[in-house]
C-alpha cells in the first residue's frame, strides 16, 4: 500500500438551534425551548397536533420564520421569496407522526456567509450553505423519575414540534479549533438576536460535523476517507474532542481497509464522553431514502419585500459589529472585546455601565471611563463571580455603584487596595458607592495637616530609614510608608504621603 505524504481534515457543520418560541412550530402546545416552559414535566406540553392524532391538523408559526430570518441575514443569507414544506419519512420512537416536517428543495436561507478568526491567527470565510426550518423530535430515555435506571425505553414528546432551525455550512473547516470557533460565534449571534437562550445542556443547540481525510500518497494519488457524521454534540469540548479523534481514527480505517469517499459511504457516529471516543451506529442514509415529498397539509410561504424589510429592521447590533465598535470607541484590546461579547447578559450590562460612568465619572473621558469599566467587570467581576459561582451582572452591584467607584478612584477619594475590597460591599448593598466607602473608612485622608501628624511618627519611629531615604536610598521608603499606612488605617493618600516625605527629606 502506498504511504501517505499529507493529510488535510475537511469538515462541514450542521447545527440544530431550537427557537425560543411560546408555542410549537406547527401547534399551540407550549414550546419546550421557550424559558417559561423549562420545568414543564414530561409529556405535559402536548396536543393533538403533536402527537399526530387523526384529524389534527398543523398550523404554521409566525414568529418561527421571522427568528430563522434573522438567522439568516445575520450569517448573511439570501431569504427565499417562496419556500415550501416537506415530510421526510422514518420511523423512531420520538417522532409521532412517522415523519417530521422539514424543509428540502426550497430551504428559507440559502448562500450565506461569515467570517471567523481562524486558528492559525487571521480570519477565515465560511461559506453557509442553508438553513431550513423544521420541527424537532422528543427524546427517549432509560431512567424513571429521580434517576433510577428502566430496563426499557421512556419516551417524551415535550420537545417533539419545537421549531427548529438546521444550519448547515460548506466544508470549509480544516481544524477542529475553528469549528468550535464557529459555533461559539453561532451561539452569540443567536442569542443577541433572541431566538434561543443557547443553553447547550437543555439542546438548544446540537452539532454535527461532517469529517473526513484527505491525503496525498507518496504515488501521487490523493484519496479522501468516507464522511462521517458525528450525532447530536451538545458541549464545545465534544465537538473538539470528536474531530480531533476522527481525524485519527479514519486515517487508522483506511490503513486497514482502505475504504475510499463514494456513493453510500456515509457513516453516522456517536460520542462517547467518557471514553473519548465516538461509535458507529449506522451507514449514513442518503436523501432518497427519507422519501421527501410535499406536505399536503401546510401552504408554501411567500416572503415579500416588505416582509422582510420588516424583519430585517429588527435587528440588533451583532457581537463581531460590537466587538470592532469596543476597539474603536474604548480602545479596548481583541482579547477583553471579545470576552465582553461571548455573554449576551455581560455585554448589555456593560454598556449600560460604560454610559452611567461617563455621565458620573465627568473628568474622565467617554473612552477611558468605558476601559475602566471593562477593567473591573474582567477583572475584579470574574474574580467575585468565580467565588460566589454567578455570573458577573448578576453579583448584585448596580450600574450606578460602580460608576461610583470608577469617580472615586478617579478623584483619588479610594486607594486600588480600597476600591477592590469596595466591589466586593456593594455586590451587597443598596447604597451609593461614597456611603459604602466613608461607612467601612475606605476613604483616603488627604489633609495634610494629618498626614504630617502620621508622617512624623514614622520617621521618629525609624529614623535610620528616614537618613538612608533623605540620603537618596529610595527603598527606605518602603518603612516609612509601611507605617503610616498601619497608623492611618490604610486612610492615608499614598500618592500625598509620598510628595510629603520628599519635600520633607530631600528638599
Amino acid at each position: 500500500m502506498a504511504e501517505i505524504v499529507s493529510t488535510q481534515l475537511k469538515i462541514g457543520m450542521e447545527i440544530h438551534v431550537e427557537l425560543a418560541t411560546r408555542s410549537k412550530m406547527f401547534s399551540r402546545s407550549g414550546g419546550a425551548a421557550c424559558p417559561s416552559q423549562y420545568e414543564a414535566l414530561p409529556n405535559t406540553l402536548c396536543d393533538p397536533v403533536v402527537l399526530a392524532l387523526p384529524g389534527a391538523l398543523p398550523v404554521l408559526n409566525e414568529a418561527a420564520i421571522e427568528m430563522s430570518m434573522m438567522v439568516g441575514m445575520a450569517l448573511g443569507c439570501r431569504i427565499a421569496s417562496f419556500t415550501k414544506w416537506d415530510r421526510k419519512n422514518y420511523f423512531y420512537p420520538d417522532l409521532p407522526k412517522g415523519y417530521q416536517i422539514s424543509q428540502y428543495d426550497e430551504p428559507l436561507c440559502i448562500e450565506g456567509q461569515i467570517e471567523i478568526p481562524s486558528e492559525a491567527g487571521d480570519t477565515i470565510r465560511i461559506g453557509i450553505t442553508r438553513a431550513h426550518l423544521e420541527e424537532d423530535t422528543g427524546k427517549t430515555g432509560h431512567e424513571l423519575p429521580g434517576g433510577l435506571p428502566y430496563e426499557g425505553s421512556l419516551v417524551d414528546y415535550n420537545r417533539a414540534g419545537t421549531p427548529l432551525l438546521e444550519i448547515v455550512t460548506e466544508p470549509d473547516f480544516t481544524c477542529a479549533e475553528d469549528c468550535v470557533t464557529f459555533g461559539r460565534e453561532l451561539r452569540n449571534i443567536c442569542r443577541f438576536l433572541g431566538v434561543t437562550e443557547g443553553i447547550m445542556q437543555r439542546g438548544h443547540m446540537r452539532f454535527e460535523p461532517n469529517v473526513n481525510v484527505e491525503m496525498e500518497l507518496d504515488d501521487g494519488r490523493r484519496v479522501a476517507t468516507p464522511i462521517v457524521e458525528v450525532k447530536n454534540l451538545n458541549s464545545f469540548r465534544a465537538v473538539l474532542g470528536a474531530i480531533q479523534h476522527e481525524s485519527v481514527r479514519q486515517v487508522e480505517a483506511w490503513k486497514e481497509d482502505g475504504r475510499e469517499m463514494g456513493p453510500g459511504m456515509k457513516a453516522t457516529r456517536g460520542w462517547d464522553d467518557q471514553r473519548n471516543i465516538t461509535l458507529l451506529q449506522r451507514e449514513k442514509e442518503d436523501a432518497h431514502d427519507y422519501r421527501y415529498f410535499p406536505d399536503p397539509d401546510l401552504l408554501p410561504v411567500v416572503v415579500d419585500e416588505a416582509w422582510e424589510s420588516r424583519v430585517r429592521a429588527q435587528l440588533p447590533e451583532l457581537p463581531m459589529q460590537r466587538r470592532a465598535r469596543y476597539r474603536e470607541d474604548f480602545g479596548l484590546a481583541e482579547k477583553d472585546a471579545a470576552a465582553l461579547t461571548d455573554e449576551r447578559d455581560l455585554c448589555f450590562f456593560f454598556e449600560t455601565c460604560a454610559a452611567r460612568a461617563a455621565d458620573v465619572a465627568s473628568t474622565l473621558a467617554a473612552d477611558e471611563a468605558g476601559r475602566q469599566v471593562a477593567k473591573w467587570l474582567l477583572n475584579a467581576g470574574a474574580r467575585v463571580a468565580r467565588e460566589r459561582d454567578v455570573a458577573v451582572e448578576a453579583l448584585g452591584i448596580t450600574a450606578d455603584q460602580l460608576a461610583g467607584i470608577i469617580m472615586l478612584r478617579a478623584t483619588n477619594a479610594v486607594g486600588s487596595t480600597a476600591a477592590d475590597e469596595l466591589f466586593v460591599l456593594l455586590c451587597d448593598s443598596d447604597d451609593t458607592a461614597e456611603a459604602v466607602a466613608e461607612a467601612n473608612g475606605l476613604v483616603q485622608v488627604s489633609d495634610t495637616g494629618q498626614l504630617d501628624e502620621w508622617i512624623d511618627g514614622a520617621v521618629e519611629a525609624h529614623p535610620q530609614a528616614a537618613e538612608d531615604f533623605a540620603g537618596g536610598k529610595d527603598a527606605a521608603m518602603g518603612r516609612i510608608m509601611g507605617h503610616v499606612m498601619k497608623a492611618s488605617g490604610g486612610q492615608a493618600d499614598a500618592n500625598v504621603v509620598r510628595e510629603r516625605l520628599i519635600e520633607r527629606l530631600r528638599s
